[in-house]
């Protein structure tokens, strides 16, 4: 089966930098979108950044210029590359993968099946 494990998170002061990992196993890596969500206490979940299998990007708003998402197919691996952080992305970042390799990775977290446990990220002022 898909398993999907993310590290990387951690505490930070504001303006600073984070990089989140997620290993992927139990299928052809290369062929997926794969995606970060994030989860703040008492919000929902929030849709951060995606790429595609052929490495099309597509970020948040709230991110755009600061995150930086990226995959490795050789090692089965996707980041995210958080930069001049802020308070305010202070959640659980969740990575994910679609069911279907026809999917460039949207931004509804409905479009997903597999998610990954979870990393707390914590951006204190």
């Amino acid at each position: 089966q898909v398993q999907l494990v993310e590290s990387g998170g951690g505490l930070v002061q504001a303006g600073g930098s984070l990089r989140l990992s997620c290993v992927a196993s139990g299928r052809t890596f290369s062929s997926y979108a794969m995606g970060w969500f994030r989860q703040a206490p008492g919000k929902g979940r929030e849709f951060v950044a995606s790429v595609s299998g052929s490495g099309t990007t597509n970020y948040a708003d709230s991110v755009k210029g600061r995150f930086t998402i990226s995959r490795d197919n050789a090692k089965n691996t996707v980041y995210l590359q958080m930069n001049i952080l802020k308070p305010e992305d202070t959640a659980v970042y969740y990575c994910t993968s679609p069911r279907s390799r026809y999917s460039s990775g949207t931004n509804s977290p409905s479009d997903y099946v597999y998610w990954g446990q979870g990393t707390q990220v914590t951006v204190s002022s």
